[in-house]
């Protein structure tokens, strides 16, 4: 069967991820999801708003959706001769965390809180004391419970709150449900019942309860009846409604009825994209921020303010260390070496340089660098850093009167920078004796081979493994959980582990690379002055 007939015939499935600077789609074939048919995105930015908030518009969100979807049909209409008008299943994924509020009309109530606000310290440390685990800044739970400690005036006209996957699900099947993997970011799940944690509800209910018999505004019904419904992967739902397929499609091409997997985070959509859902497995996502997840064996020994209890989308357990700050900063750096470039003109040869090429020039300098980067140290924090106890951030190079500037250098700085907050909490889960067989990689920084997954082996000591999907990620991996749903659907019966290694990953080729024992102990050095040179950083957030 040809590729434009099953284009035709909808033998396909669409993924539509919402990333923190790119809304991504990626058309797969559902029968061999290895296969990306055709893909689309588009480019967004989050804002600083006045009240010192980090959002996106929802109009932005639909726009946004809107051009990726409209240049994946294009990119099928060029490269196959067919647009699509349905699929066989579609998934939606998206950052995940934050604080989308509705009332009972379903208006949103408050602008967007995205994850990476960190106003929410004092609601995050009531709720960790009280629940006994560590509650992070940017999960869901921790803005509701801060707009309420905070009296803001939506608080009592509360009817649902979502994450973006799951408001954007909303929109599209008219079916308030969310991912197992993406609600365990918005409420403590119980990997046992697949659901939220009981216990763990009643409490903040009654927490909820002490605050109203004070007088404090509180929502006005109870916790579960907020949160969405929670699936795992493969189960229904919904469908696309009519008015879902004019959202993603207002040509009026797209025909509604496809059937749509849960809406998942993008660390779960991560996880599939890498294989990574079994037991001591593990993969570092690399984005706007970047993070690591670790599928475990057995409970951690105690709780950790730098390590999230989460779950795989199929509602295993995961021990999560998340960093506000990715490539954003290194991204900024390149920009600037590419503006010189242009600058000075084309070269003797008469070529030009252009975005792509001036990554992979700075990263190839970077592995001529020294190996603790000649006691250059790079802070990468636009955004506060809970991790490393910073509200806000203030990215910086700081280096002492001997260091070594080179470009080699500030590239290897920069490269590391990324990784310095993950290392502080990967460190805490090695601590805890927490063991893995593989960790892989993901992210468009790995797309230049060898560099990026060579210092991260280095920081992690650890094998670091890059697959052929490694630049698509998300999409591509929420697109695997729609055909995931598919065959389900059609009476497979295999768990979504097994569905991974026997069905997409058997044949996927992998580029493994092992930590050299140089790039180690650099990379210790460096963080050792990373930790120490915190100070400055948090000096540099009170004066600046």
């Amino acid at each position: 069967m040809s590729d434009a007939t099953k284009i035709l015939e909808g033998r396909t499935a669409l993924g539509i991820e919402l990333g923190s600077t790119r809304i991504k789609a990626c058309l797969v074939d559902a029968d061999e999801p290895t296969r990306v048919l055709a893909v689309g995105s588009h480019e967004w930015e989050n804002e600083f708003t006045e009240d010192r908030r980090w959002s996106y518009p929802l109009a932005a969100v639909w726009s946004g959706l809107q051009a990726a979807y409209a240049e994946l049909v294009a990119d099928a209409e060029r490269r196959h001769g067919a647009a699509p008008e349905r699929f066989g299943a579609l998934g939606v994924s998206a950052m995940m965390h934050g604080y989308l509020a509705f009332d009972a009309q379903g208006e949103l109530l408050v602008p967007f809180r995205t994850w990476r606000n960190t106003s929410t310290g004092p609601a995050a440390g009531e709720l960790s004391e009280a629940f006994g685990l560590n509650i992070p800044l940017r999960w869901s739970i921790a803005h509701l419970h801060q707009a309420v400690l905070d009296a803001e005036p939506h608080v009592p006209g509360i009817d649902f709150i979502t994450t973006l996957a799951g408001y954007v699900h909303w929109r599209l099947t008219g079916r308030k449900v969310l991912g197992v993997g993406d609600a365990s970011g918005m409420f403590p799940i119980d990997s046992a019942t697949g659901g939220y944690d009981a216990a763990l509800v009643a409490r903040y209910d009654a927490i909820l309860a002490a605050r109203a018999a004070a007088g404090t505004a509180v929502p006005p019904a109870a916790l579960t009846a907020l949160l969405p419904e929670v699936l795992a992967a493969g189960e229904p739902a919904g469908e696309l409604t009519a008015e879902g397929a004019a959202l993603l499609d207002p040509s009026g091409r797209l025909q509604p009825g496809t059937p749509l997997c849960p809406p998942e985070g993008d660390a779960g959509t991560g996880m599939v994209a890498t294989d990574s859902v079994a037991p001591r497995t593990g993969n570092v996502s690399a984005g706007t921020s970047i993070f690591a997840m670790v599928v475990l064996e057995r409970p951690l020994a105690s709780a950790h303010h730098e390590l999230d209890l989460v779950t795989t989308p199929a509602g295993d357990p995961v021990a999560m260390v998340h960093c506000n700050n990715g490539a954003s900063e290194l991204a900024a750096w390149a920009g600037v070496f590419g503006r010189f470039a242009e600058a000075a003109g084309p070269g003797r040869d008469g070529s030009a340089v252009d975005g792509d090429a001036v990554f992979e020039i700075l990263f190839r300098e970077a592995l001529d660098g020294e190996p603790d980067a000649g006691g250059l140290v790079a802070y990468n924090t636009l955004a506060g850093e809970p991790i490393a106890g910073l509200d806000e951030g203030r990215p910086m190079i700081v280096r002492t009167p001997d260091s070594r500037l080179t470009l080699a250098n500030l590239m290897r700085a920069q490269l590391y920078g990324v990784y310095g907050t993950l290392a502080l909490g990967m460190r805490v889960l090695a601590g805890e004796g927490v063991e893995l067989d593989r960790m892989f990689a993901h992210g468009g920084i790995f797309r230049t081979a060898g560099v990026a997954q060579r210092f991260l082996a280095g920081a992690l000591d650890a094998p670091v493994a890059v697959g052929e999907t490694a630049s698509e990620g998300g999409a591509w991996g929420i697109a695997v959980l729609a055909a995931y749903l598919r065959e389900r659907a059609a009476g497979m019966t295999a768990e979504l582990g097994a569905y991974l290694d026997e069905r997409v990953f058997a044949d996927a080729p992998l580029e493994v690379v092992e930590p050299e024992a140089s790039d180690v102990a650099g990379f210790a050095a460096y963080l050792d002055r990373y930790r120490a040179g915190l100070a400055a950083e948090a000096a540099a957030v009170a004066a600046l």
